[in-house]
């Protein structure tokens, strides 16, 4: 797809722009393990079909991570801080008090350390999955660091083959201690997102064998921590982009979810062609089918088309249709409805669809079907952010202050 780069904000900026300052060619001999010893002792690839400490993997079916299998979860990208979380419940007040089920950030990509999971990131999301037990917690998690500093692809093959070899095994493993102790065991895993593209140094295209065995690797190291129940979402982007993604899928025992990023932009004319490419939308669903996998939608939204509400209807009436586990619509200018005042008639289309989704998803579960709340979209204007804080705050459907920087500003943004 496009080549879309995430910004860290804050003190990770700090820390990441002091590292590539002083980065040249990746050198494996200088990861160390934080004791000033270098690794050398690689251990082999643990038994990622019956992990010791997990439960077994029934090879073909989806696993039975976070106890949670109702499909059509609803949430949405906001940013990457912890100062992201208010903003969920601002956005249900705007989608008529109706629940957004999923949480999702990204791990930044700069050093190993925070793909360990960055201090203060991950507390507050914990807090907030455990609020509620049908809430789901999505986290991006890179496969390598340097993740978005155009590395060549003779380094990242030789990065892959390290990975598959065990070099980098720790880091995983203190990531999903980390998870684990924080609460969140059941955390989904979007792990190497968006492979068979260019941006990012986990991409496969320089070594698919390698990848392949280095995410197995990842997720037998996870897997093997005692209380995880962690599920692996495999996200590629939609259509061919650098190399088909079916090239690059791991195997049915280290996959629990068929996932795909899904913008308005080619290659496709119209989402007919969305649908209909070589691995496209249509293709995606077949193959989880064909493996009893459900599928996901970790990001999508507006882009080339600009305010496209053909694009906007049509993908919401195709995630109704094939109900994903979650899908989360990357909610800042240009892709998104509610932080961005640039596409009113597709947040208008969007806010509609999706609020009567979730009530009438809320009725299921209940047993009834329950109307909207009085006190959300009924009386909740639908207004770009720069006009909400006059009749929104009046109403009580204020959306929070945001940054003075782009919403999108934690995760990345849409240049080519």
């Amino acid at each position: 797809m496009t080549q879309r780069r995430r910004w860290l904000t804050g003190g990770c900026a700090v820390v990441a722009a002091a590292g590539l300052l002083f980065a040249g060619p990746y050198d494996l001999d200088r990861d160390r393990d934080g004791l000033g010893e270098t690794r050398s002792d690689a251990a082999p690839p643990p038994n990622t079909a019956n992990p010791p400490g997990g439960p077994a993997v029934a090879p073909g079916g989806p696993r039975t991570g976070g106890g949670q299998q109702l499909s059509g979860a609803v949430g949405a990208f906001l940013a990457s801080g912890p100062e992201t979380i208010p903003r969920i419940g601002a956005m249900e007040r705007w989608l008529g008090d109706s629940g957004l089920r999923v949480g999702h950030t990204y791990l930044p990509g700069d050093l190993w350390s925070n793909i360990e999971g960055t201090p203060g990131l991950l507390e507050g999301w914990a807090r907030w999955r455990q609020e509620k037990q049908d809430r789901l917690f999505v986290l991006n998690v890179p496969m390598l660091e340097r993740n978005e500093e155009n590395v060549p692809d003779h380094e990242v093959r030789a990065l892959l083959r390290a990975g598959a070899d065990g070099r980098f095994d720790r880091h995983f493993e203190k990531l999903a201690r980390h998870l684990v102790d924080l609460g969140v065991p059941d955390t989904i895993v979007v792990l190497g997102w968006e492979m068979n593209g260019t941006t990012y140094t986990h991409r496969c295209g320089p070594d698919p064998e390698a990848w392949k065995a280095y995410w197995k690797r990842i997720v037998g190291t996870m897997r093997a921590v005692e209380g995880q129940d962690f599920r692996f979402d495999f996200a590629p982007n939609r259509g061919t982009d650098d190399i088909p993604w079916t090239k690059c899928y791991p195997g049915d025992d280290v996959v629990d979810i068929i996932g795909m990023d899904s913008y308005d932009q080619p290659p496709g004319e119209d989402f007919d062609d969305h649908v209909d490419q070589p691995y496209g939308l249509r293709h995606q669903v077949e193959f989880a089918a064909a493996r009893g996998k459900p599928i996901s939608y970790p990001e999508w939204g507006l882009f080339r088309n600009g305010d496209n509400e053909e694009y906007m209807r049509r993908m919401l009436d195709w995630m109704k249709q094939h109900r994903p586990l979650y899908q989360t619509i990357s909610d800042y200018c240009p892709h998104g409805v509610w932080q961005c005042s640039e596409n009113p008639r597709s947040a208008a289309i969007f806010r509609k669809e999706i609020a009567e989704r979730l009530v009438e998803d809320a009725g299921r579960e209940a047993g009834g079907r329950p109307e909207p709340s009085a006190s959300g979209a009924a009386r909740c204007p639908t207004l770009p952010l720069h006009e909400w804080a006059g009749r929104g705050d009046e109403q009580g459907c204020a959306r929070p202050e945001l940054p003075a920087e782009s919403p999108g500003a934690g995760r990345r943004d849409a240049s080519d």
